[in-house]
């Protein structure tokens, strides 16, 4: 599993559904302030123990600055919120040639409960936790804070 964690002021997901007449609607699924806006990509080896230890450290992540400009502060102390995305892209494996492959991302009858269980655990753990849709054509604006980009493997995490 991976996150891509974004620290952002703000994060908007619009939907974009194309109806039988190819006509075009776009709606908002899912907008947050302060927070972080969190892109998860959910390979075909992960289980719900891997999803609730990624949602740990997530959680727990301090870089927020505190009143000393050290990045001592976690989401919860600074009442920030979440925006989850599904991102199968980011399960791409490129060691060879040019084009990625995506064969180690989970297929959505695997990667739909998981992407549900972590916005669930978000949820329960208290926080506002918007989202996308899984599988749909999604458009993420967001104004990074930093800009404080980090990138949670869950191969890394003992």
């Amino acid at each position: 599993m991976r996150f891509v964690i974004q620290r952002v002021l703000e994060a908007t997901t619009t939907i974009i559904e194309t109806d039988e007449s190819g006509n075009k609607k776009e709606y908002i699924s899912g907008k947050i302030g302060h927070g972080f806006m969190v892109l998860c990509g959910i390979m075909e080896s992960d289980t719900v123990e891997t999803a609730d230890k990624m949602v740990a450290k997530l959680l727990s992540m301090r870089i927020f600055e505190d009143e000393g400009g050290k990045t001592n502060l976690d989401l919860s102390t600074v009442g920030g919120e979440l925006m989850i995305v599904s991102q199968f892209t980011l399960c791409a494996d490129v060691s060879h040639g040019n084009r990625p492959s995506f064969i180690k991302a989970a297929r959505p009858e695997q990667a739909i409960p998981l992407y549900e269980h972590i916005i669930d655990k978000c949820r329960n753990a208290g926080f506002k936790t918007e989202t996308g849709v899984f599988g749909a054509d999604m458009k993420v604006s967001l104004v990074n804070d930093g800009p404080f980009t980090i990138i949670l493997d869950s191969e890394d995490l003992k």
